[in-house]
């Protein structure tokens, strides 16, 4: 365990970026070959992100500067933030031209189970529920898409999930449908109904999808 470990996104957005952990007081980029699916999912819940949607490689987030970080982590993917991880050396010569990045979703599924619950998304550092009546088949399939979850099986109001806590999202998605994540699509800056958390939307959405892809090092 490496109680002193830090972590954060560079390059990108609040929850997508070029993975940099702190170990002391310097930030360390982190080798592809040895950032896993487990890894992932600690650094976006650390993060206060969504599930882990995208895993590139190749310092597709620019290459970082100073040193890559000389150890490996060895999460198990339950772990609230990375120092509760295990690490080990690393097992490979990686350059900044591995660098990993992560793209964390901006959209959640709460109270049911990996792919159905309760739609939240990520606006700034809060997670705001939607309104039932401002949420159609095309934001529908955005979603799926970005959590990796398939098609749409079926939406559900009326706090079927369960309500919310916190404040229900002031704008509308007025998605396509075409998206890769909810965050591209359009919204308008007003809701058409007043709605509380009774009127909190769920979603169930067809299967899981593994995300992950594996990248090696290149020197």
């Amino acid at each position: 365990m490496a109680s002193n470990l830090g972590v954060r996104l560079v390059g990108g957005s609040r929850c997508s970026g070029r993975v940099e952990v702190l170990h002391g007081e310097t930030w360390s980029t982190v080798c592809d070959a040895d950032f896993d699916q487990q890894d992932a999912e600690v650094v976006c819940r650390e993060l206060g992100c969504g599930l882990p949607v995208e895993v590139p490689g190749a310092a597709a987030f620019g290459r970082g500067e100073g040193q890559v970080w000389s150890e490996e982590l060895q999460c198990r993917g339950s772990e609230s933030q990375i120092r509760f991880c295990p690490t080990s050396s690393l097992k490979h010569r990686c350059s900044s031209h591995s660098d990993v990045g992560l793209v964390c979703a901006g959209v959640r599924l709460v109270g049911g189970s990996r792919c159905s619950g309760r739609v939240e998304v990520l606006h700034g550092e809060t997670w705001s529920t939607v309104c039932d009546a401002d949420f159609d088949q095309q934001d529908a399939e955005v979603v799926c898409r970005e959590l990796g979850c398939g098609l749409p099986v079926e939406v559900l109001g009326a706090a079927a999930f369960g309500r919310g806590e916190g404040q229900v999202w002031s704008e509308e998605l007025q998605c396509r449908g075409n998206e890769s994540h909810i965050h591209v699509c359009p919204t308008s800056s007003s809701l058409k109904h007043n709605c509380s958390h009774d009127n909190d939307v769920g979603l169930v959405c067809a299967s899981k999808k593994h995300i992950f892809n594996e990248f090696f090092c290149t020197n």
